[in-house]
């Protein structure tokens, strides 16, 4: 029991030193003679060792301390002692010993920035057509005031147009409210950054009427005309809906921009009193718009 413990004692001390050592990206050491290396580079976030292996003290200043964190405090090292230094901002400063003579006690830290990313996220996958969906998503660095652009890529276009611009607010949030006229992708950028894409479909707007007794007469709303194809007619049986017939679209008017209203009319023979509705079939909608269904109403 007591050599399990021993080497478990031993695993954990080797986990804490591994934890340690990637802390640390890269390591500087003083010499007699100066920094060696004496230009290390380095990511943002990361941090920087400075070994002291001279038989003297060394200090270690920094041009600037933005965004720069160092233990100890002042930055003394004694022979055989070393510190850390943390880099929280992009860019390049230079260090150096003020006690020391000669260029070999001076270097630069080169910190690379890190990519910036967004994240996107709609709050609907699917609407009717007419309706919105909220985009929202992060961005990384969290800061407030960033305008982040919206893209829409419709389906069966060239290529994605602006939509609208807003800006992130506290940590880096964003929301922006869009409606679809048909199957669309969206991306959000925020100057050279862009989120990944988030597909939003459209189903056609139905709404079934009756003019008189077993004549209805369906309406389909869409920024495009769906003269030529069929709607079906459906009753419901109680547990299910089942066909009934089928009826050609064919007059076209124009609604509100761009919307455009293709219609049908027909009779049923359909017993009174039986709940009824309308739908146009994935075939019929083609690839730009999902199925539609219409509301249901009595015969």
């Amino acid at each position: 029991m007591r050599k399990l413990l021993l080497l478990l004692a031993a695993f954990a001390m080797l986990a804490v030193t591994g934890a340690v050592s990637a802390a640390t990206t890269a390591t500087v050491t003083i010499t007699k003679s100066g920094y060696v290396p004496s230009t290390p580079k380095i990511n943002q976030g990361d941090s920087v060792q400075f070994v002291n292996s001279d038989t003297v003290a060394h200090q270690v200043v920094f041009k600037t301390m933005t965004g720069i964190s160092c233990a100890p405090n002042p930055f003394v090292l004694q022979p055989g002692q070393s510190g850390t230094c943390a880099f929280q901002s992009a860019g390049s400063t230079t260090f150096s010993d003020p006690n020391a003579k000669g260029n070999t006690f001076r270097g630069t830290v080169t910190v690379n920035g890190v990519a910036e990313a967004l994240t996107l996220a709609t709050s609907m996958h699917s609407v009717v057509y007419g309706g919105h969906t909220t985009l929202s998503g992060v961005l990384s660095s969290h800061k407030v005031g960033e305008n982040v652009d919206v893209f829409a890529l419709g389906c069966g276009t060239n290529g994605a147009v602006k939509v609208t611009t807003v800006q992130t607010t506290t940590n880096g949030a964003f929301s922006a409210s869009v409606q679809p006229l048909l199957n669309t992708s969206y991306t959000v950028k925020v100057k050279n950054t862009t989120s990944p894409a988030v597909p939003v479909t459209v189903r056609p707007r139905l709404h079934l009427g009756k003019t008189a007794a077993h004549h209805f007469a369906p309406r389909v709303f869409a920024s495009t005309t769906f003269a030529g194809k069929y709607t079906s007619f459906q009753r419901y049986t109680g547990s299910r809906w089942v066909y009934v017939r089928s009826a050609l679209l064919r007059t076209n008017s124009t609604g509100v921009l761009p919307t455009v209203i293709t219609t049908a009319a027909f009779k049923s023979g359909v017993r009174t009193g039986v709940r009824v509705r309308a739908v146009v079939g994935q075939a019929q909608v083609g690839s730009c718009y999902r199925a539609g269904i219409s509301n249901s109403i009595r015969s």
